[in-house]
């Protein structure tokens, strides 16, 4: 990435401790707690995220206790009537380990491989992560080797606590108001359902989850998840001819059903898949749990048919109905709406431009709290937190592809002011 520096450096330190430091609390969500966030750990970090902006001199802080989301604004200081622009980043981190998290810094990496865990024999290798190699030279923070880092999505957190720090010690550069918020329950899709967008304020906004600079995402999956459970009758095998109902024998009908090239791993870019999620069978009972994706509406619709048409055959053949289906959605594709404000994209590729960024339109093959707070008329793509290999024991992020991000941060909310009465509507295709 082309390094931009156009009044100061930003505070590589402030951005690395505040990183650190919200690493090490374990904000692992979980999805069979019924509080509000689901762990006890995400509220800490909640509260030390308010006590930090205080500190950087941000006045106006709330935390949220009905929706989990500590919230904060940076007043404008322009005479322009600029409208609100909002930065978001999630607390909580994905389902593996995140019990005493211990980051390690490695100065200025030199390209080779890193031992993360010498007794688990756990080893970080451009080879095998060839993403490494951008970041020759830079100071490399990763985990040793028995559990996650939380760069997503902590990083996102402290590059937006990084972009309020430059903003606040250079009040000659001209702003709007800026909107930021930090909420639970990403990662088990339940904490955006609940953001307070009203007290949010602003009329678009950006998460900053994860990804490499450049990227722009401003697509994500329609979603559904389906639970089928099926009843059958156990008998002596002896005596099984014309009595026995195999629930492992329906379920696998079910599983034959579905096409054997949409799943995960044959799909890729606006490529939708069926995923069985679980799958316990005996013969007198057996579960399933199927999630659907795509980016096409009629596509996801059509999985949710092939479902229903199934099971409702299955049934048909029997006295009374023998499988139960239950799909529940889970979120929808952000893509019409963010295409119905073009200026909330072609900011960010305008501000691109400028700095001689790459700019990388992809869709996001899972979902954002953008999702959530997109259909509460936020328009809210994702752009990128700097890290790489979430969700394990191999992720990692460098204090200066955070500072990076603060810097896409603080360049967009600028680009905001030029672009103030001539806003760029241009309509902008998405594509892989």
């Amino acid at each position: 990435m082309k390094r931009v520096s156009y009044l100061s450096e930003f505070d590589h330190d402030l951005i690395e401790s505040l990183f650190i430091k919200y690493a090490k609390v374990n904000t692992r969500s979980n999805p069979n707690s019924p509080t509000v966030p689901t762990t006890p750990g995400q509220v800490e970090l909640a509260q030390m995220i308010v006590e930090d902006l205080k500190k950087l001199g941000i006045k106006k802080v709330t935390y949220d206790t009905d929706s989990g989301y500590t919230l904060a604004e940076l007043p404008g200081n322009s005479e322009k009537e600029l409208s609100p622009i909002g930065f978001i980043a999630h607390l909580d981190t994905a389902d593996y380990n995140a019990e005493n998290i211990s980051p390690q810094i490695h100065a200025d990496y030199s390209g080779e491989d890193i031992v993360l865990n010498r007794k688990k024999n756990m080893i970080l290798s451009p080879k095998q992560f060839p993403n490494l190699k951008k970041f020759i030279g830079q100071r490399l923070i990763t985990t040793d080797g028995t559990t996650l880092l939380g760069a997503d999505d902590k990083a996102g957190i402290a590059a937006i606590l990084g972009a309020l720090d430059d903003l606040l010690k250079h009040p000659e550069i001209e702003h709007g108001p800026v909107e930021v918020a930090f909420g639970p329950d990403e990662e088990i899709g339940r904490g955006s359902k609940r953001f307070p967008a009203k007290a949010f304020g602003a009329k678009f906004a950006y998460t900053m989850d994860n990804g490499q600079p450049g990227q722009i995402e401003p697509e994500t999956f329609t979603a559904s998840q389906a639970e089928i459970s099926i009843k059958g009758t156990a008998v002596h095998p002896g005596d099984a001819y014309g009595l026995m109902v195999n629930a492992v024998s329906l379920a696998n009908e079910i599983l034959s059903a579905l096409p054997k090239d949409d799943v995960p791993e044959k799909s890729r870019g606006h490529q939708g898949f069926f995923l069985v999620t679980d799958f316990n069978a005996t013969i007198s009972e057996a579960h399933l749990t199927i999630i659907m994706r795509d980016f096409d509406a009629d596509k996801f619709h059509e999985k949710e048919r092939l479902l229903e048409e199934t099971v409702q055959q299955i049934n048909d053949r029997f006295d009374v109905p023998r499988v139960a289906l239950k799909i529940d959605e889970q979120y929808q594709n952000i893509g019409d709406a963010i295409q119905k404000h073009p200026y909330v994209m072609n900011l960010v590729l305008d501000t691109y431009k400028r700095l001689g960024i790459n700019p990388r339109i992809t869709p996001f093959r899972g979902g954002t709290d953008g999702n959530a707070i997109t259909a509460k008329g936020i328009p809210t793509p994702n752009l990128f937190n700097g890290g790489d290999n979430f969700h394990g024991p191999y992720e990692y992020i460098t204090t200066e592809a955070m500072a990076d991000v603060s810097r896409i941060i603080v360049e967009i909310i600028r680009e905001h002011v030029r672009q103030y009465g001539h806003e760029n509507q241009k309509p902008v295709t998405f594509s892989d």
